[in-house]
């Protein structure tokens, strides 16, 4: 299958390759003002506060004459339109989980996250320095676009439900939600799966609409308040050890700014990347231990589910093999991938068993 065969269909391959004017950012007294969309709803713990962070340190870095327009889910655009929003020029950037846009093409759940695939270091290295910006740039630039890793929420929770998981026959008729390639692992094993925006999972859960989900993990899920509306909170999970969350920005408006400003959107988005991910490392841990004081139940899946997570995976990932591209990024992301668990199982893993045995943690 030729690789650009996923474009034909989509409205964002259309305005990529037809767009002849772009929205210019705005000029106000020698001053450039960058307009960004995200899939987050205002306020949601941690994603959109990286967002926030994003534009504010934008501003600070270029001393005002390079500001961002924010613009949360809903507020300009849909959560899940941003991606055709700034592919066709609507506006200059985004801040989203592209798992959410896999239909453009199927490569994009690598600058996202596969199940069980990368953690947030394994990501970084890759993209850093073992090929995965290559990659990037390969994909990306399909739809006018150039991402920047700009946010990591660390491993995700398996998730919430209202009854307890004992064997993969569990899943079956359960009504979930769960975005990108980890969606797809449920549906094999008979889940009505159900990709929402954030802004709109408590409701869905709430009303019965969904029988559980996945979000982010202890801290989010407390202020999102799904502890209220469902019992037992699987604390590992396989779809998401580490997403990326790209700052895709319009690559004719990128392309137009100067060195000075094109040099701090990149390293505004690296130092966000780092930002996010200790935001939620060091809200974590006293929330889930709020949340067990609360009454909700931990739980872990039995090793048979995650048997069954693993084969369903495989089927999963591997499904788009014959497109060049996506063979391609797969190619480079697992070989990357393998070399970065090898060195962490030598070196890492040994050590922090050691250290929480030595020092009781």
């Amino acid at each position: 299958m030729d690789r650009r065969s996923f474009l034909k269909t989509t409205a964002a391959g259309g305005a990529a390759a037809t767009a002849t004017s772009l929205a210019a950012p705005v000029y106000a007294q020698g001053k450039q003002t960058l307009t960004m969309v995200t899939s987050w709803g205002r306020g949601l713990a941690g994603v959109h506060d990286t967002a926030q962070f994003i534009a504010d340190r934008i501003g600070e870095v270029s001393d005002g004459s390079l500001t961002v327009d924010l613009k949360a889910a809903g507020e300009l655009v849909g959560a899940f339109d941003v991606f055709d929003a700034v592919s066709s020029g609507q506006a200059d950037m985004y801040h989203s989980a592209d798992y959410y846009f896999l239909g453009q093409h199927p490569g994009l759940a690598f600058f996202c996250q596969i199940p069980f695939g990368m953690n947030f270091m394994e990501y970084t290295n890759w993209w850093e320095h073992d090929g995965g910006r290559v990659m990037g740039e390969e994909l990306y630039s399909i739809f006018g676009l150039k991402a920047f890793p700009a946010g990591n929420t660390g491993p995700q929770p398996g998730g919430w439900f209202n009854k307890e998981i004992n064997a993969p026959e569990d899943f079956q008729g359960l009504k979930f939600r769960m975005p990108g390639q980890g969606g797809e692992v449920l549906g094999k094993l008979g889940v009505s799966v159900q990709n929402l925006p954030g802004s709109e999972v408590y409701q869905a859960l709430s009303s019965g609409a969904i029988d559980g989900t996945d979000w982010i993990g202890p801290w989010a899920d407390e202020k999102a308040g799904f502890q209220e509306v469902a019992k037992f909170y699987y604390t590992a999970g396989f779809q998401e050890p580490g997403p990326n969350i790209n700052l895709n920005v319009n690559r004719e408006m990128f392309d137009a700014l100067s060195p000075a400003h094109q040099a701090i959107i990149e390293n505004v988005a690296r130092s966000a990347n780092l930002w996010g991910m200790s935001l939620f490392t060091a809200n974590n841990a006293a929330a889930l231990q709020r949340l067990q004081s609360g009454g909700t139940q931990l739980r872990e899946f039995p090793a048979p589910v995650w048997d069954a997570f693993g084969e369903a995976s495989k089927d999963v990932v591997e499904q788009y093999m014959e497109d060049d591209l996506y063979k391609s990024i797969y190619d480079s992301y697992m070989k990357s991938m393998a070399s970065s668990a090898q060195w962490s199982a030598s070196a890492g893993g040994a050590y922090e068993a050691q250290r929480n045995r030595v020092m009781d943690l």
